[in-house]
């Protein structure tokens, strides 16, 4: 069985988009800055026979996360926003998408989106039935994973920090809770377009 996981790209002042996030600026007006690192030197997420990945640590980071992703939680903004740029879902796997408007499961060409009115924990709670024995990954908006943070339902977050500073935009972590949430830190890879921190959630 796999973990949840949130894994997002994030600016050195805490944004993970930036701010007027539309369909003509998905990721907030500046905000695509913040993906450069998935895509400069080569954002191939292909692993050689020996091992390596071409690209280096950041495509070698991508394709860890491709490798283990199973399912996809999302909320709602980041669907409307995504689903006509995408063309299928954001990972090709099963995605639901935390919502307050019902609507019957709309199937893409690599899975499906199912729509939850009841709330990311049980978002989550589908999507680990679906993801099997590979992670679930509660991406694409701040809000979701605020919820999910604040709901207790994370095992590990993945911050992608980029070296830039948006100044305004969605917070990522600014959770709303009374008591704090302890974090250990896993793993850390460094290279000149982001620094990628790994956490474990402390029960």
């Amino acid at each position: 069985m796999g973990i949840v996981r949130v894994s997002s790209s994030v600016s050195l002042d805490g944004f993970s988009a930036g701010p007027d996030v539309s369909t003509d600026a998905p990721m907030g007006v500046g905000g695509e800055r913040l993906h450069r690192w998935l895509f400069g030197g080569g954002g191939d997420r292909e692993v050689a026979a020996d091992g390596t990945t071409p690209g280096g640590d950041d495509a070698a980071v991508s394709a860890e996360l491709y490798a283990r992703t199973g399912a996809v939680v999302i909320g709602r903004r980041t669907y409307d926003i995504g689903v006509d740029l995408w063309f299928d879902t954001p990972f090709p796997v099963p995605t639901f998408v935390v919502t307050h408007r019902a609507q019957e499961p709309r199937p893409m060409t690599s899975a499906s989106f199912t729509f939850v009115t009841d709330g990311v924990a049980s978002a989550v709670a589908q999507a680990v039935a679906a993801a099997g024995d590979r992670d679930v990954l509660v991406m694409g908006g701040a809000e979701v994973v605020r919820q999910a943070l604040a709901a207790g339902v994370v095992d590990e977050i993945t911050l992608n920090v980029v070296p830039v500073l948006l100044h305004g935009g969605s917070r990522l972590l600014d959770v709303a809770s009374d008591r704090h949430t302890e974090l250990e830190r896993t793993g850390l890879v460094a290279t000149a377009e982001a620094t990628h921190l790994t956490f474990r959630v402390v029960r």
